[in-house]
């Protein structure tokens, strides 16, 4: 009952994010690179999250933030997942050789640590939104891979995989229109949790300024400037975090509660 609130209320706050992300010109009192004038950075009813250095209102640039973080999360791991699903359906439907290479590839790379990885392919290339997307996605598939080999292996075993093969269906067929159906529980969870992990590393990057480059505002970028000004403006750090956690905490919530109420042997303990 527990893990089902929790993601009822992840589920509502990814919502609000999403919201907030679509209607960010709406919602937003200002344009986030807009230099306002304020004699403080200090919160006041005009600045609702108050400025920050430049004299930008932080609220509006935390708006603006969630649309770039959810962007980069959804568009990195939809290249992920993709990577992902294809090369473990391959390990897992044709195994021998196939699976042998495919998974001594993937071995590969996760023996590299992934944000190094990461730091060395930002570091030759201009660091900006769309190769942090791409890089991101890249350098994430292998879970997936994983997950998708060991359930592809499982059902190539089933009575209906044996009778889709003797009537003589091809094996794109087979890999795409019967087993990927049946697969797709782990994948949807895995999803849910690669998406959190991919808002961490784009704020990760950006905070170490190979992410999403100023003026373009994220709350890793967010983070950063307020580095200078922890003591005399604790608020500029605290807000972004604050909403990095809420973001994160809530894709896990989620995804627990998909992993709750997509596995097959829980449903038939219930019934």
């Amino acid at each position: 009952m527990l893990k089902n609130r929790l993601a009822k209320f992840g589920l509502a706050v990814l919502l609000l994010f999403f919201l907030t992300a679509v209607f960010a010109p709406v919602i937003a009192p200002y344009d986030p690179d807009e230099i306002v004038a304020s004699d403080t950075l200090a919160p006041s009813l005009s600045h609702l999250f108050g400025t920050d250095d430049l004299g930008r209102d932080i609220f509006s640039r935390a708006v603006y933030g969630a649309r770039i973080s959810l962007t980069v999360g959804f568009v990195a791991v939809t290249i992920s997942v993709l990577i992902g699903t294809l090369l473990g359906a391959l390990a897992g439907y044709f195994s021998g050789w196939t699976d042998g290479v495919i998974m001594r590839f993937v071995d590969v790379m996760l023996a590299f640590p992934s944000i190094f990885l990461i730091l060395a392919i930002q570091a030759m290339l201009t660091p900006n939104i769309y190769n942090v997307m791409i890089v991101i996605g890249l350098t994430s598939w292998m879970g997936v891979a994983r997950l998708v080999r060991g359930e592809y292996l499982k059902i190539r075993e089933l009575q209906y995989v044996e009778a889709a093969r003797a009537i003589g269906c091809s094996h794109f067929r087979l890999i795409f229109r019967h087993m990927l159906p049946n697969a797709q529980a782990p994948i949807i969870v895995a999803a849910t949790l690669g998406m959190a992990g991919a808002i961490l590393t784009e704020s990760a990057l950006s905070f170490l300024g190979m992410g999403v480059q100023p003026p373009m505002p994220s709350w890793g970028n967010m983070l950063m400037d307020a580095q200078a000004y922890m003591r005399d403006a604790p608020w500029m750090a605290v807000i972004p975090g604050l909403l990095i956690l809420l973001a994160v905490l809530s894709l896990y919530f989620v995804g627990e509660g998909l992993r709750e109420a997509l596995d097959p042997r829980k449903y038939h303990a219930r019934s």
